[in-house]
Parts: C-alpha cells; structure tokens; sequence
C-alpha cells in the first residue's frame, strides 16, 4: 500500500474522537472561537476518510506536533482531578458584601476553608465549578436579609446545609448526595431574613461540552443512517 492511498482509508470512530479532542483544546486555549468549533466538529463526526479528517486540524498545532498538521494519535486531554483541586492556603477571597448590590465568586479561584457573605437588599452568587478548594471540607456562612445567595456546586461535591431561615430559607434539595471519592465537602450555613441561600448543581462547562458534542455526534448518525437507508 503507498502512502497516495492513506487518504482513502476509512477514518474509525476512534480517529474522529482523536480530532475531536484536538478541537477542543483548541477552543480552550482561544484558538478556535464557538462558531469556528461547532463548524469543525460538525464536518468531523460527518468524515469517512483520513483525507477528509486531516484539514480539519491542519492550522492548530497537536502535541509533539512541529509542523501545522493534524496528528490522529492525540490523547484525549483530562480534567483535574479533585486532588489537585485541594490546592491548601488562604484562598482567593474570604469575604463578600451586596448592599443593594450584588457579587460573584466564580472561575478560577481558590475557595477558603471559611467564606462570609452578606446581602441585603441585593444578590451573591458563589460558584464552585471550575474552583480550587483550600481543604477537604470548607464552609460558606451566608447571611441574607432581604436578598439572596446562590451557592453553585459541581457534581461529585457533597453539601451539608445548616442555615437557619425567618420568613426566608435554606435550599436543601442537594444535601444527602454522596460525594466523588477526594471530593472536597461543602457545608453552607447562615441565616435568611425574608430572604434565601439557594444550592444548586450543576455541570461544569466541559461536562456541557461534552454532552453538547455527544447529541451532536448521534444527531449525524440519525441523519447518515437515514441517508444510507434512502
């Protein structure tokens, strides 16, 4: 077999995964924009051949990769895992105010063994999902008068809810969720006057990704296999 006829062999679900992956490291570091991504990914789930694969990636560069060419051998790029997300110290920040007003804690940032929060009048939203965790177990201490906090953990986390609500509440509809093993725990506590602390969890935006990517991928196959049938 020569190399002229490489182009022509069937591309495997395995080498589509591969490109896929490719893609989207290319998205996390800001080489691709949303529209460029879902174009390239659309025509990699609909490929056939390593021909029709190889221009998918041919601009972004590939590990172990000098040339601008695609590499179908690349791995698949994991998360952090939750021991490396206990990073230890201080943390980011400790403390917030919204005084017919608001604040965010979201991103990047390291959760401290302790955070303090007051609203009134106003909103705070605490978002543990792409957060690093300064211990095992940390503590948010909500005090809500007329106003609310939202707290946003990933899956895997276990919460505890110990707040007190007057005329106001506490969500407790996550508590009793067993957590990922090495997952940190999140206790939330506090006080609610005419006000809430709401818990909510949610996916985090690879976790999103990946299920955005996965309907995509079964949408082309329903269409392909519509297409064969006709």
């Amino acid at each position: 077999m020569t190399d002229d006829s490489v182009p022509d062999l069937r591309a495997s679900d395995a080498d589509r995964e591969r490109v896929a992956g490719v893609l989207r490291d290319a998205l996390a570091e800001g080489r691709l924009d949303m529209e460029e991504f879902e174009e390239r990914l659309d025509a990699t789930y609909r490929a056939r051949t390593y021909g029709e694969l190889a221009p998918i990636t041919r601009d972004l560069p590939a590990e172990g990769v000098t040339a601008p060419v695609v590499s179908l051998r690349k791995d698949p790029s994991a998360e952090p895992g939750w021991p490396e997300r206990i990073v230890g110290g201080e943390g980011s920040s400790t403390w917030a105010v919204a005084v017919m007003s608001g604040f965010q804690r979201k991103g990047r940032w390291t959760m401290p063994r302790r955070f303090t929060c007051f609203a009134f009048w106003g909103g705070g939203e605490i978002d543990l999902r792409e957060a690093n965790f300064a211990d095992r177990e940390v503590e948010i201490n909500a005090v809500a008068i007329m106003g609310g906090v939202d707290v946003i953990v990933p899956p895997g986390v276990e919460v505890v809810v110990r707040g007190i609500g007057f005329m106001g509440g506490f969500d407790h509809r996550e508590e009793g969720v067993p957590g990922e093993p090495g997952a940190p725990r999140v206790i939330v506590k506090g006080f609610a006057f005419w006000g809430g602390v709401g818990v909510e969890r949610k996916p985090t935006r690879a976790e999103k990704l990946r299920l955005r990517e996965e309907r995509r991928r079964e949408k082309l196959e329903r269409r392909e296999g519509r297409r064969e049938l006709g």
